[in-house]
């Protein structure tokens, strides 16, 4: 069995994602948190299945965030800010939930 992640530091998470999750209070993973973001932020693919309310959202939006962070524009032209994630979800209130948490 291995060892319970105690923060989100210990995921291998960027300084600015850390410090935006300190801010906004987030301070120990979730166990779908703990589990996927390592493999994510690796580049491999993963499903994940967990109850509602368990963080999923973040379990996959962090590494998400993360990867594209080198991708960034600061341009305010839409055609330098290609798609490079799709998320899909079941219903228009569950994407809307996705939506406003990432």
């Amino acid at each position: 069995m291995s060892t319970p992640v105690e923060s989100f530091a210990e995921l291998g998470l960027s300084e600015g994602l850390l410090k935006t999750l300190s801010e906004i209070g987030y301070e120990t993973p979730s166990p779908i948190q703990a589990e996927c973001i390592p493999v994510l932020l690796d580049g491999r693919d993963l499903i994940g299945q967990a109850q509602t309310g368990t963080g999923k959202t973040a379990a996959f939006a962090l590494p998400t965030l993360q990867l594209l962070a080198p991708h960034a524009s600061a341009s305010a032209s839409p055609a330098r800010h290609p798609i490079r994630v799709l998320v899909l979800a079941p219903t228009r209130e569950l994407a809307d939930q996705v939506a406003n948490n990432v």
